[in-house]
Parts: C-alpha cells; sequence; structure tokens
C-alpha cells in the first residue's frame, strides 16, 4: 500500500478531520495529532471505494468513532485504533502490516476489537459468543479495547435506521444485554444511557413513541415548576454559604419504561420523573446540602442512598434522595462533588492516565482491576464460548447489594445473590470448600438470599466440595464458572457414584430402595431418556445434568415413565419427564409466568409462579425445589384468577362477562363481594392459553367504562 497521498475524500470529511483534528489539540501533544491524522489517511485509503448501507463513503463511520472517544479525551493510541478498528476485518491489511506501521500497541488494540472471520463455526450462536470472547480477553490485556467497541457499537446504534427491522432488533438486543451493561460497570453512563434510549427506539418503537409523547406532555406542564424548584433550591444553598451547580432533568425514556415494567406500574404512578443534581464543591458541603435540602422538602422515607461511604462497584459516588416538593411533585435529588461528576459522567475515563495507559492503579478507583481478573477466571473456567457468555451476562447485574466479611471489609454483589455466591467472591477455593455460612452470627442455608448491610462467614472444611445442586440458586458467572469447572473435571466413576448416593436418597423419600429398582424399571427408562446404560444415567445425574428427584420419581411410578401431565394432556412444563405436573390453585401459573416447581408426595410436581406466597411457607424443604421452564409451543386453556373492581352499576356483571367472551376465552368460576353502595369486587377464574391471551382479556376490560381497576392477585 502507498503511503503519503492523500486519498481523495468529500468536503464533509474534511471538515469534520478538522474538528477531530481541533477536538485532541485541546489536551494532546501536536504529535500526537499528527500520528491520528496519519492514521486517518491510512484508514481512508484502505477503505477507498466501500460506502455503507446508507451510501456515504465508509470512512465516515471511523472518523465518528475517533470522535466519540476524543470528546471522552481518551489518549491518542485509542483515537488511532478507533480510526483503524475496521481495517483488519474489511480489507486486506494485516495486524502485522499495522505493528509496523503504527506501532505493536495500536495493532493489538485494532486486532481485540476486530471478528473472527477467517474461522469456520457451527452456528451463528457460537461465532458471536467467540468474537466476543476474543474481545474480552483483548480487553483484560488492555481495557482501551472495549472502549474503542463500545464507541463503534454507539455509533452503529445511532445508524440503525438504515437497517432492516429484523436486523435493528437483533443489534439492539445484543446491546441491551452485553454492551450497555459493560458501559455501566465502566462508569461510562453518558455512553449507558445513550445506548439505552437508542435500543429503547430500535427495539420497542411503538412503545418508545407512546412514552415520549407522555413524557412532553407532563414536562410542557411542569417546566415552569421545575425551573422555580431549583431557583428556591439555589437561593437556599447561597443563604447557607454554599456554592454549588443546581441543575433541574427529566427522568431518560428507558429507565422510565424499566420502571414500569419492573414494578408493574402504569405512567401515571411512576413518581421520579423530575430530578435536581447539586454539584458542590466537597464532600463536607454534600452532607450539609443534604440536611438543607431536607429541611427544605420532606423526605420520602426509605428512599435515601449513600453511595459515597459506599461507592458501587464502577466508582460511582452520590447521595441520592427523594423528596415532596411543595407542589406535590415527587423530586430525585443528586448531591455530589464535581470530581464526583465527572466520575459518574465518563466512568473510567475520568481516571485514564494518558502517559501510563498500561498502570493498573488507574483503574482502582472504580474496581475494573477486580472486574477484569473475575472475567479471566471466568474464561479459563469456561467450557466454550457460549458458557462464558451466559457467565459474563449473568455477571452484568445493574443492582448490587453491600455485605460485610467477619473483619468488616464490605463486598459487593449482585442483588439475589446467595451465600454461596459470597464465598466464591471471597475466593474460589473458599467457594470449593465451602460447607456451611453464618450470616450475622447464626446459621443459615447456602441457598439464602443476602440483604444489605448483612455480616457474613464462610465455614469451609478439608475434602468438601462443590455440590451439584448449587447451580440451581448461584446467581454470579464466577460461581456458577467454578462450580462447572469443578463438576466437569470429576472423573466418570466419581460421577456415578455421586449420582448413585442423590439418586438413592431421592429414592428414600419414596420407601424404596435403588437396588431393588434398577433391573426391573430401569431398562424402560433409559429408553425414554435415550441413555445406553445405567451408568450413564448415574452420571448424569453427579454431574448435574439431571434432577436426582425426577429420575427416582419416574422409578417409583413405571406406568408414568413417559412424559405425561395432568388431564392426560402433552406435557407442559419443559424438564418434567416421568413426573405427573400439577398447577398450583394457591397462584394459577400459565405459560409465560416465571415458575419453578414443588415434588409433593401423592401430587407428583406441583407448579408454582415464583411470585407465589407460598414458596416461603415451603422454603424448609429447600431440596424439594426443582427449576423448571415452559416447553416451547405450550397449547391448551389454564385457569387464572382475576380481581376487578367495578363500579356497582346494573348490567355491569353481564358487561365483564361479555368482555371476556369477545375475547376467546371461558369464564370458569365468578363471586360478587360488594365493598360499599357504590363499588364492587368481581372475582374471575378465566380460562386463558398464556400471557398474551391473558394481556388482551384485561386490555378488554380496562376500556370498560364501569370497570375501576383490574388486577392478577398473588396467593
Amino acid at each position: 500500500m502507498r503511503r503519503g497521498r492523500r486519498p481523495p475524500e468529500p468536503s464533509t470529511v474534511v471538515l469534520f478531520v478538522s474538528q477531530l483534528c481541533e477536538i485532541l489539540e485541546g489536551y494532546l501533544e501536536p504529535e500526537q495529532v499528527r500520528e491520528v491524522y496519519r492514521a486517518y489517511l491510512f484508514s481512508a485509503e484502505a477503505h477507498e471505494g466501500q460506502r455503507r448501507r446508507s451510501g456515504e463513503p465508509y470512512i465516515f463511520h471511523p472518523l465518528a468513532v475517533a470522535g466519540i472517544l476524543a470528546q471522552m479525551r481518551f489518549d491518542y493510541q485509542s483515537v488511532m485504533a478507533a480510526l483503524l478498528h475496521d481495517v483488519i476485518e474489511d480489507t486486506p491489511i494485516t495486524k502485522e502490516q499495522l505493528a509496523e506501521e503504527f506501532g505493536e500497541e495500536v495493532a493489538e488494540l485494532v486486532d481485540g476489537v476486530s471478528k473472527l472471520t477467517h474461522i469456520h463455526f457451527d452456528s451463528k450462536a457460537e461465532a458471536q459468543a467467540e468474537n466476543f470472547r476474543k474481545m474480552m480477553l483483548a480487553m483484560v490485556r488492555d481495557i482501551r479495547v472495549i472502549l474503542v467497541k463500545l464507541a463503534d457499537r454507539l455509533h452503529n446504534m445511532r445508524t440503525l435506521g438504515v437497517m432492516p427491522p429484523p436486523k435493528q432488533r437483533r443489534i439492539a438486543r445484543e446491546t441491551l444485554d452485553i454492551y450497555a451493561p459493560i458501559a455501566a460497570r465502566l462508569g461510562l453512563n453518558t455512553l449507558r444511557l445513550e445506548l439505552e434510549e437508542l435500543c429503547f427506539q430500535a427495539y420497542w418503537p411503538l412503545r418508545y413513541r407512546v412514552l415520549q409523547a407522555q413524557v412532553k406532555r407532563i414536562c410542557g406542564n411542569r417546566k415552569e415548576v421545575v425551573q422555580r424548584l431549583t431557583a428556591s433550591i439555589s437561593e437556599r444553598l447561597q443563604q447557607e454559604g454554599l456554592t454549588a451547580e443546581v441543575q433541574g432533568r427529566t427522568k431518560h425514556l428507558y429507565s422510565i419504561y424499566q420502571k414500569m415494567r419492573n414494578k408493574r406500574q402504569p405512567f401515571r404512578e411512576v413518581m421520579d420523573l423530575f430530578g435536581v443534581r447539586i454539584v458542590v464543591e466537597s464532600v463536607d458541603h454534600c452532607y450539609r446540602t443534604l440536611g438543607m435540602i431536607h429541611n427544605l422538602y420532606k423526605p420520602i422515607p426509605g428512599r435515601f442512598k449513600d453511595y459515597i461511604a459506599i461507592p458501587k462497584a464502577n466508582g460511582y459516588q452520590s447521595l441520592h434522595t427523594a423528596l415532596i416538593s411543595h407542589y406535590r411533585i415527587p423530586i430525585e435529588a443528586q448531591i455530589r462533588t464535581a470530581e464526583m461528576d465527572r466520575i459518574a459522567e465518563v466512568g473510567i475515563a475520568a481516571h485514564w492516565q494518558y502517559k501510563h495507559a498500561g498502570d493498573e492503579s488507574s483503574l482502582n478507583h472504580t474496581g475494573t482491576r477486580q472486574w477484569l481478573r473475575d472475567l479471566l477466571e471466568m474464561q479459563k473456567r469456561a467450557g466454550d464460548s457460549l458458557e462464558f457468555l451466559e457467565h459474563v451476562k449473568v455477571d452484568l447485574f445493574p443492582d448490587e447489594i453491600y455485605v460485610f466479611t467477619p473483619d468488616g471489609d464490605i463486598m459487593q454483589l449482585p442483588r439475589g445473590a446467595t451465600a454461596v455466591d459470597f464465598a466464591y467472591a471471597v475466593h474460589s477455593d473458599v467457594g470449593n470448600a465451602c460447607v456451611a455460612v453464618k450470616v450475622n452470627q447464626r446459621l443459615v442455608p447456602l441457598r439464602n438470599r443476602l440483604l444489605n448491610g448483612q455480616t457474613v462467614q464462610v465455614i469451609t472444611a478439608p475434602g468438601a466440595h462443590p455440590n451439584a445442586n448449587w447451580l440451581n440458586f448461584v446467581v454470579t458467572g464466577k460461581a456458577r464458572a467454578n462450580i462447572r469447572s469443578f463438576l466437569k473435571q470429576l472423573k466418570r466413576d466419581e460421577a456415578i457414584e455421586l449420582g448413585k448416593r442423590m439418586l438413592a436418597q431421592a429414592l428414600s423419600a419414596h420407601g424404596l430402595r435403588l437396588e431393588n429398582l434398577l433391573a426391573q424399571q430401569l431398562p424402560a427408562l433409559l429408553t425414554a431418556y435415550r441413555l445406553d446404560s445405567s451408568d450413564t444415567l448415574l452420571a448424569e445425574i453427579g454431574i448435574g445434568n439431571r434432577m436426582a428427584t425426577l429420575v427416582a420419581t419416574a422409578l417409583a411410578q413405571p406406568q408414568m415413565s413417559d412424559p405425561i401431565s395432568e388431564g392426560n394432556q402433552p406435557l407442559q412444563i419443559k424438564g418434567t419427564e416421568g413426573t405427573v405436573v400439577h398447577f398450583g390453585r394457591c397462584c394459577h401459573p400459565i405459560p409465560g409466568d416465571a415458575v419453578i416447581g414443588f415434588m409433593s408426595a401423592g401430587r407428583g410436581l406441583v407448579i408454582h409462579t415464583q411470585q407465589c406466597r407460598n414458596i416461603t411457607e415451603f422454603r424448609r424443604n429447600p431440596d424439594k425445589w426443582i427449576d423448571v421452564e415452559w416447553a416451547e409451543g405450550v397449547s391448551g386453556d389454564f385457569p387464572v384468577e382475576l380481581r376487578v373492581e367495578v363500579r356497582n352499576q346494573r348490567g355491569v356483571l353481564a358487561t365483564v362477562a361479555a368482555a371476556i367472551a369477545a375475547s376467546d376465552a371461558n369464564i370458569e368460576n365468578i363471586s360478587l363481594t360488594e365493598r360499599d353502595g357504590n363499588h364492587t369486587t368481581i372475582l374471575i377464574t378465566v380460562l386463558v392459553h398464556n400471557r398474551h391471551h391473558l394481556a388482551a382479556i384485561m386490555r378488554r376490560l380496562r376500556s370498560l367504562d364501569r370497570v375501576l381497576r383490574i388486577t392478577r392477585p398473588r396467593a
């Protein structure tokens, strides 16, 4: 490839290049800016003749990616890698040529972002997973790899409109599942918010437009009120002698949508649509401002969080409090210093040391170094790329809890983490040897979910090892990867022996002995399971691929060895082969609900929703709980209970029944309770196909003038 010749380019590109260089000149040395421009010339010539789907020259994309990094004030090698990030993948240029032209460091960055295009994979999912694994390993070596990739993904999302709708949805889903959480984990809040908004618009376009219109309407009505609130806060701060910058803001659409979904709230019940950000000079001023603002407006109980004393895993620090203003408008207030505000917006970029990019001390503030170590360990433990990708997805939880070690050290874990997750967070060897756990000096089951502020002590024993059942309740990728790795390393005879003990224990609940059943019922069961021998079945149980409880039930009930369910209908629950299935009458699970199974003597496997209150009653028998899921293509009618609150008017029952009938559903049972002279509560048991069918019925009922409220009661 010839050098020194500037390729022909549209004037808009020249203008953008000049803008990029102008940004870079604000914080880089002139020699470094010249190196960036040289990388631009090389990339433009390599991509000459190539065009994006929109029809514009391909060089527009690398320039835009470089501009995103430049605005975040990243080092010149990152910006060069952004300009060159597609040359290995989309042009004949090799990594060796890049290393010779721009140095080994830039070449490694570009190679880390490039996909594996010359290797054959059995499936598209496997190829995507292996590309992701390659990128994450490169990120462990140099964090700038993922920063270039995030900037690349952001520009792709900004220009996603030229893609066909199915591809838009696929890319948006992947971004929401992986790249936005990684941006959050690195503290790149500004980038994360834009990614989420663009994904929301691409994946749920109708919901986005409806919610956008609602927020615009509310903001139009209350904009003046929010301005008055910020003015009153600024005035009070001046009276107290505190210098601060007060900004009013509106909650982002995707955040509002997530809150509506997670808490099942309609838009009118979302309280904190508006917020104020108060940036002060010092940590002491943060707490003084908190006292002042609580004196000015009434705080909402239970809504205060101190992320200054206990920062988030990505280094985020701020005081959060929710208030009710004089105008009866809920306001969320964030109080922080200017340095905290900078870290909150650009995360790891705020700590970047341009001349010492490889110095790990620059990552200490955000906990990124520990996260990278965990990623490396998960990669070593994972069997393949798909498993590694699963572990990383699981580990990218947005919510966290904070617990203490016996020495008083703070440990950050994802919400819902168990005592076993804590043990593995301390160290892999501690998790592998864990036999018991004390929480606040009291012994608790290993599957116990941890809560904020608890002190956790792990008890280990020599020779102890992970249990396959732990996979049913651990939530962190590190714990899951270590458990699976240990189980895979078990020798076949050890797995068989372990499976034999587990099956014998499960059969004892039925009053049966394993030795008496193997010769009688086993051949038919092996045929149903498509296994070649009893040793293979026992090994499957030992390594956790099959549940001992389900196999024991199938052996104890040979007439049920073929998959069946209640009422001689096709099997409704995936993973319950050989088991009689009943559905809990307390919570009425239907296809689409998150469900869990409970082994009941005499009834087989009873399916409950995971929100069913009866789960708490049965926690004394955790070994009888089994994780299950709905099989694909489930058909049939399932009873579900609805509570409909209506105005007490003549003909209201007939109107409600007619609406249900018009939704292609049958009423199985109905009862009325009069709350007062004006209102009546109707309890209706309706037969539905799935959650979508139920949602259509509820929408039709809500459209009736006489219906005030409709809910699906919990058990």
